[in-house]
């Protein structure tokens, strides 16, 4: 063990006790809301439903709480424990050469990982899910999924990871930058492919054929000046009960993507003024700023990469006695969400502000108050508390608070 093993130790359990603090807040503060239903919401939110939703988080945080503290002793095991030390010596013995041994390395340990958050993933879906009413993957659904997630990491990690490594070991010293090139390159073509080749392998994805809804949609998005290969329901009720709708691909391979759970809570003005607000992600250019704030903080990650890769202390402090870069990549992407954890609220932050500038051109282009109702009926079937503690707000949550969304929607309405 050297200095910066201790390092480790003390973020990995600031960390974990700060997390956790985090979770009891929210939880005595959900709780102790629950008798009650907020006054902006008397009206729409039955008691039983709040109740409901106070049990359905205190589940999840329950839960939460024995992810996290699982996690930082598998993160433990991993490293200090010499798990990844183990593994690595078991692909040496096998003599394939540094690039293949590094591949396996990578999938490997990536594998395993999936396989320790089996429990947890199966225990929220049939048993957390299930109680409440939401879940409706079945068993055999399940194990299809996983086994197409299997296929997909051989498919694009396997090439991924071996070109990361090849870059890695023929670009000199400036190797960080040609990764983070590909890297880069790789996201991109993820992003423009993943509509069109990836999803459908997981859902179905059908023309939207509401004609009076889908006019309307259009007349929005000419309004808008948004371009798109199509407006698509998702079957989403095919594994959960939760509605949702998004934006995906790149360029000319965009989607607007409706689960079919939404389109049967909502009405036509509610689901243009969800649409509405989904645009104003686009035309307020928030998803330029996330994939350009992604691609900085690859950048400088790399680098720092590229200097702890040469640092003896670096694989020694975390229990890996043969330095190598498949290893030193590894021990990178386990190890900086640990160092990173703090920057979380400030990432958070910046996503709540971009929530309220989407619902400012929602307000525009559509109706604030169908927004407003739309996002209450969401709330309201989605089973999300209405009295979030405001610290844990802060710290985790994307989106603002129920009560200040639907306040600031309704502001718009008056004005």
């Amino acid at each position: 063990m050297n200095s910066f093993t201790w390092i480790f130790i003390a973020a990995l359990a600031a960390g974990l006790v700060v997390e956790l603090w985090l979770i009891r807040r929210q939880r005595v503060h959900v709780m102790a809301h629950r008798t009650e239903v907020p006054p902006a919401f008397c009206a729409q939110i039955p008691l039983e439903t709040h109740h409901k939703a106070a049990d359905y988080t205190a589940a999840k945080l329950s839960l939460g709480q024995i992810e996290l503290a699982a996690g930082a002793l598998w993160l433990g095991l991993w490293t200090l424990g010499g798990g990844l030390n183990m593994l690595d010596q078991f692909w040496r013995s096998l003599a394939w050469g540094p690039l293949a041994t590094g591949v396996a390395f990578i999938l490997s340990t990536v594998a395993i990982m999936a396989l320790l958050d089996l429990p947890f993933s199966l225990y929220r879906t049939f048993v957390i899910e299930q109680r409440f009413g939401f879940n409706r993957t079945t068993p055999r659904l399940f194990v299809a999924d996983l086994f197409k997630q299997a296929l997909l990491l051989l498919a694009l990690g396997a090439p991924l990871s071996a070109l990361v490594l090849w870059l890695m070991q023929t670009s000199g010293g400036l190797w960080w930058l040609y990764v983070w090139l590909a890297w880069s390159g790789f996201g991109l073509l993820m992003m423009w492919a993943y509509p069109a080749f990836i999803a459908p392998l997981f859902n179905k994805f059908s023309p939207l054929t509401d004609e009076a809804l889908n006019q309307r949609i259009q007349s929005l998005l000419e309004k808008c000046g948004f371009t798109s290969n199509g407006v698509f329901v998702m079957d989403g009720s095919r594994r959960s009960g939760h509605g949702n709708a998004y934006f995906t691909g790149l360029g000319a391979n965009k989607r607007i993507v409706f689960f079919d759970t939404l389109m049967s809570q909502l009405q036509p003005a509610e689901i243009e003024a969800v649409l509405a607000h989904e645009l104003g992600h686009f035309k307020r250019r928030h998803v330029q700023k996330r994939l350009l704030q992604g691609l900085v903080f690859s950048l400088l990650g790399l680098a720092l990469l590229g200097w702890l890769i040469n640092q003896h202390w670096f694989y020694t402090g975390l229990g890996v006695q043969q330095p190598s870069l498949y290893t030193a990549l590894m021990l990178f992407l386990l190890v900086a969400p640990v160092f990173s954890l703090f920057l979380q609220p400030v990432f958070a932050w910046l996503s709540r502000k971009d929530e309220f500038e989407a619902d400012d051109f929602a307000a525009e282009q559509s109706d604030a108050r169908a927004l407003a109702e739309a996002l209450v009926k969401l709330y309201k079937e989605n089973a999300n508390t209405l009295t979030p503690d405001p610290v844990y707000s802060a710290f985790h949550d994307s989106h603002p608070p129920a009560s200040a969304r639907v306040s600031h929607l309704l502001s718009k309405v008056a004005t």
